[in-house]
């Protein structure tokens, strides 16, 4: 699994601190702020890749911060809260959240979310990052020919040559039978 940058953000040291142990046994880097404008602070220097805010936090909200990094970035934010009035989540989601999570929690639920979010963000990231031209995925499976790479799932493929021509063959020609004969001087 790829080391993914999280940024915690949240004013209380002991979930702080639980959110990060967390995070790190599951193999996630864990940047830590107590407050909306140390997040935004570490933002501004390091690639994030997720960020979990609490919404009541001094110095600055989690939503005015959200409200703020929306501005420029697109990685996923998941809302943490003591409030569980409808209101709060819909006003969380409404200005760029994706999603929300009520305190107490458990954290396997949590880290369950974080695992989710980032795998659909890396995943429509690594779509947009492409260029279309000569680049296809199918499901879990990407092959790109300009790079003569194969993934499947995020992980390399090692393809022979030949092996690289007849998937490339059959993946931009979907539905399509072909016999070995036409297959060999590929």
């Amino acid at each position: 699994m790829n080391s993914y940058n999280v940024l915690v953000v949240e004013d209380d040291r002991e979930i702080l601190d639980g959110i990060g142990i967390y995070l790190k046994n599951q193999g996630y880097n864990v940047f830590k702020a107590q407050n909306g404008l140390e997040g935004l602070e570490i933002i501004e220097k390091e690639e994030i890749h997720l960020a979990i805010i609490d919404i009541m936090m001094p110095k600055m909200d989690g939503l005015t911060m959200t409200m703020k990094l929306r501005e420029k970035y697109e990685f996923p934010v998941i809302m943490l809260t003591a409030k569980s009035e409808e209101i709060d989540k819909i006003t969380g989601l409404n200005i760029g959240a994706d999603d929300y999570v009520t305190k107490p929690f458990a954290p396997m639920e949590l880290i369950a979310r974080v695992n989710s979010q980032l795998r659909r963000y890396m995943k429509y990231k690594s779509m947009a990052d492409k260029s279309s031209e000569n680049v296809y995925i199918v499901g879990g499976l990407e092959l790109n020919e300009n790079t003569f790479q194969v993934s499947v799932d995020g992980k390399p493929v090692k393809l022979t040559p030949l092996e690289f021509k007849i998937l490339s063959l059959l993946i931009r020609h979907p539905g399509q039978v072909f016999s070995a004969d036409e297959m060999v001087p590929v």
